[in-house]
């Protein structure tokens, strides 16, 4: 652990620390996760749970750390699927949207290959039946969603973490993008996902998306797993989906772009830049990396942009349309740190750490000016204790 932040000095990483703390401890929830948002988001969000033991494991509460991946992925059902949200509070109130009790039907980006790889590299013992549970959530994805064209199926919108992106708009109902319609379309498109015998969500012919931020995620965190269980047919189906990955990169764009019928897919996000957590490719990388540098694509004062600032749909200060979101700034920054590009990691850490600061924890910020929007604190800009630390392992 460093003594300061970048730029920064001991009492104001000791602030930090201490805000963290106590937005986290707020929002525990005995039945041991921490709610994003009390107010705003009381129930368990699994990728925001993975994020969360991270944090814990930063903050040297190894034994909550352990708890609230564990509870993220208590949902697990026999085809190994993964609820995206955990209703343990009042699991009658998830029968009115999800048409079951308990959890939700659909899944979010698996988040916890990395945490639990994390845990471990940090010598946190991890039960042996954990570690099953989270390789069976990856055959799930890795077989059960698989495509032709070898990568991973979306089935709505909302596991993807990026719900009201610019890639989605060519599937946002009339013409163009509109809100208010987008949300009514995001309900509605529950009811055609295509499900398995256990009930488990396959396919969504309204919604043929393979995104390329959750191939990209799949990927990683499955390899991630690997690392620690030695799983040698997990560690080569990973492989095989980040070399389908790189297939959707287009040189022109400088982005990954999502397969489907849609051509919003090619919208320039940072979660289309995830590819860089998975890619072999040197010159791939290069082009990727460009993009995260230039101040008039995705780099800004405080964070890596959502949306490039090309981009007509870009807006610094509207959910998913362009403000830093503090989850992808952190996956960028291991990328490319783990990569070798120190320089450039370096410069994102420091922004992203400044950015979390200004916008008081914010759920994500404007970019440009460091205004926090959305729910404020949000438990997964504690993230910025992780990135004090300035090693991604």
């Amino acid at each position: 652990m460093t003594d300061t932040m970048p730029g920064g000095t001991p009492d104001r990483t000791s602030k930090l620390r201490s805000n963290v703390r106590q937005a986290l401890d707020a929002a525990w929830v005995d039945v041991g996760y921490a709610a994003p948002n009390a107010d705003v988001y009381p129930w368990l969000w699994l990728w925001d749970s993975c994020f969360h033991s991270l944090i814990w494991l930063r903050l040297g509460e190894e034994e909550r750390a352990v708890q609230e991946v564990t509870v993220a992925l208590s949902t697990i059902d026999d085809a190994g699927f993964v609820a995206h949200m955990g209703y343990q509070l009042d699991p009658q109130r998830a029968v009115e949207l999800w048409g079951r009790a308990g959890a939700s039907s659909i899944t979010q980006p698996p988040m916890f290959g990395h945490t639990l790889a994390e845990l471990h590299r940090a010598g946190v013992e991890l039960s042996a039946s954990l570690l099953a549970d989270a390789t069976r959530a990856f055959c799930y994805l890795l077989h059960g969603r698989r495509r032709v064209d070898g990568l991973v199926s979306v089935v709505h919108p909302w596991e993807t973490g990026c719900d009201d992106s610019p890639r989605w708009d060519d599937y946002c109902p009339g013409d163009g993008f509109d809100l208010t319609v987008w949300r009514a379309h995001k309900v509605a498109l529950i009811d055609s996902v295509e499900r398995g015998p256990h009930g488990e969500p396959l396919d969504n012919p309204a919604f043929p998306v393979a995104s390329a931020g959750f191939n990209a995620l799949v990927a990683w965190n499955a390899t991630e797993l690997a690392s620690i269980t030695g799983d040698e047919k997990l560690a080569a189906d990973a492989a095989a989906l980040a070399e389908a990955l790189d297939e959707q990169f287009d040189d022109q764009l400088g982005t990954w772009v999502d397969a489907g019928p849609g051509q919003s897919g090619g919208a320039r996000t940072a979660d289309g830049l995830l590819g860089l957590l998975t890619t072999l490719d040197a010159d791939i990388r290069r082009r990727a990396t460009a993009e995260l540098v230039d101040p008039n694509a995705h780099a800004s004062r405080f964070g890596p942009r959502g949306v490039h600032a090309g981009e007509d749909t870009y807006d610094p200060s509207i959910y998913w349309r362009g403000p830093v979101w503090p989850q992808l700034a952190y996956l960028l920054w291991v990328a490319l740190d783990r990569s070798g590009d120190a320089d450039v990691a370096a410069d994102i850490r420091a922004r992203t750490i400044d950015g979390a600061i200004a916008s008081g924890l914010a759920e994500y910020w404007n970019g440009d000016t460091g205004q926090g929007l959305g729910a404020i604190p949000q438990s997964w800009t504690g993230l910025a204790v992780v990135l004090d630390d300035g090693s991604s392992a």
